[in-house]
């Protein structure tokens, strides 16, 4: 098998992937913050008031 069979079968192609169904959402809270999600690492982070910390959030991806 080639590097290039074994990179194909690691990663499919993204017409392969299914597409999320979008679905609606009624939240009741505080307040709301919009941002977008950075790279960290392996990893997505999303940095909040320090006031927050210690309190319940719900994160929703709207794209």
């Amino acid at each position: 098998m080639t590097s290039d069979e074994t990179n194909n079968k690691m990663k499919a192609p993204r017409e392969e992937e299914p597409v999320p169904q979008k679905a609606k959402f009624e939240v009741w809270g505080e307040e709301m913050i919009e941002k977008v999600v950075k790279l960290s690492g392996n990893s997505g982070r999303v940095y909040l008031p320090p006031d927050w910390v210690g309190r319940h959030v719900k994160i929703i991806r709207i794209d």
